[in-house]
């Protein structure tokens, strides 16, 4: 019977041996692995218009009779971002989705990464090239509107795709970060910025305002799209379309976005060969239709990333079948807008 109790508690002795030398093992798990993680401090640069080169401050002359704050138009922050993680050859080594009370990143093992972030929160976004940091870019979906044809003020001989407003894009890169193993996490501040700006776009109508049912527009002339590493919009240009706000008295006006003018933000950037141009078109009380254009190019010029666009002096007349200066009368009907794939 002794020598039972002899073996019983031998066997206990060694049992508590192995499972002190496992938990040790576990303690010290972390210090041999070749895992480096590293947690996020996700911030977002909420601006609506971004003109560095512009002397117009629009948050210190903004007018009351735009009906809308400045601070109003800054976009909300989103819940989540997206980071892709690229490895030293350029390619795309973990993708993950985010939220601000969860943003912590794993890296594989030590070396050189670069990493890219942008909000994952979008409708209209078509994004392209993701599978390499170099490549990764955004545009916007299409989109067709039967009674628009083009702005004839605009001289390129190439007609440009039309395309939805996109939606608010935040983005940020960051090359050649170079991760160390710890046996704790690093803190890595992350500021996304704004790649999509606004435009408040005001037409002003001098005549016959209270003769407009409904109001639309089309901006032409402005970037296809924008490279997410290093920010510079698309050469390409499209046409963005929207729908405007009735303002009563006043005529209508829109809050419109985009990535742009093309090729911006460019070191060697030549304004020569672009130009910017506007369309409204209305619908009266009576069902016809009136369309005017407008070249803004020396406005646009001077806000290549948001800001406030004014034409005036707009009259409606109903007696007037047809007319000069940009002026066309159409009863063929309003016409819906349809969604269109565009070739990527």
């Amino acid at each position: 019977m002794n020598r039972i109790f002899a073996l019983c508690g031998w066997l206990m002795m060694l049992m508590m041996a192995v499972s002190c030398n496992h938990k040790e093992l576990c303690y010290d798990h972390d210090s041999h692995s070749e895992r480096v993680e590293y947690k996020l401090e996700l911030d977002f640069d909420c601006e609506w218009e971004y003109n560095i080169e512009s002397n117009v401050d629009w948050s210190q002359i903004w007018k009351p009779e735009y009906g809308i704050s400045y601070d109003d138009i800054r976009p909300k922050e989103p819940e989540g971002v997206r980071v892709h993680i690229f490895n030293e050859d350029d390619r795309t080594e973990t993708v993950r989705n985010l939220t601000k009370q969860n943003a912590t990143i794993r890296f594989n093992q030590e070396g050189h990464y670069d990493m890219l972030f942008y909000n994952n929160d979008t409708e209209y976004i078509v994004f392209e090239g993701l599978e390499s940091f170099n490549t990764a870019s955004a545009t916007t979906r299409g989109i067709t509107r039967s009674t628009y044809r083009g702005n004839s003020l605009m001289t390129r001989a190439t007609k440009e795709v039309t395309v939805n407003p996109p939606d608010m894009l935040f983005g940020a890169y960051m090359d050649d970060i170079y991760v160390t193993k710890s046996t704790q996490a690093d803190t890595m501040k992350v500021t996304l910025k704004p790649l999509v700006f606004t435009y408040l776009v005001r037409y002003e109508i001098a005549k016959g305002a209270e003769l407009v049912s409904l109001a639309r527009g089309a901006l032409a002339g402005m970037a296809k799209g924008v490279n997410l590493g290093n920010g510079r919009t698309s050469v390409e240009d499209a046409t963005v379309m929207f729908d405007c706000d009735m303002l009563g008295d006043f005529g209508v006006q829109a809050l419109v976005k985009s990535f742009g003018i093309p090729d911006y933000p460019n070191p060697n950037y030549s304004r020569g060969p672009y130009q910017y141009c506007l369309n409204l078109e209305v619908r009266l009380t009576n069902g016809k239709t009136q369309q005017f254009e407008f070249d803004i190019t020396e406005q646009m010029e001077k806000q290549p990333h948001g800001g406030v666009i004014v034409v005036s002096g707009i009259e409606i007349d109903l007696k007037t079948a047809s007319g000069g200066g940009g002026f066309n009368v159409d009863v063929d009907g309003w016409g819906d807008a349809v969604d269109v794939p565009l070739p990527l």
